[in-house]
């Protein structure tokens, strides 16, 4: 994720995003730098309207976590479900129980 960092750093101080100035950044930052991401983020990015893109993403977030927020809670309540019903099920078999013990 750093290394997105760094690309946006650079875009966002209008300076170049190639490999030199996105290892000046790293370097910096105090990270250890590895070339072949270096160079396959600066290729990704090659063409890229960057300011294009974050207005995009801007729009994007809400779209994305509302359904993901939705798969939380209906796990979370088939969860339940499965308890409540593990519980009756203990429940009846208890009062079985007591009807012969």
């Amino acid at each position: 994720m750093e290394y997105v960092y760094a690309a946006m750093l650079l875009h966002k101080a209008g300076q170049p995003v190639n490999e030199e100035n996105v290892k000046k950044v790293l370097e910096a930052a105090g990270v250890k730098v590895d070339e072949a991401r270096v160079k396959a983020l600066v290729a990704a990015l090659e063409g890229v309207n960057i300011d294009e893109v974050i207005e995009k993403a801007k729009a994007t977030p809400v779209a994305v976590a509302a359904p993901a927020e939705a798969k939380v809670e209906k796990k979370e309540e088939k969860k339940e479900e499965k308890k409540e019903e593990k519980v009756s099920e203990e429940k009846a078999a208890a009062g079985l129980g007591a009807l012969f013990g």
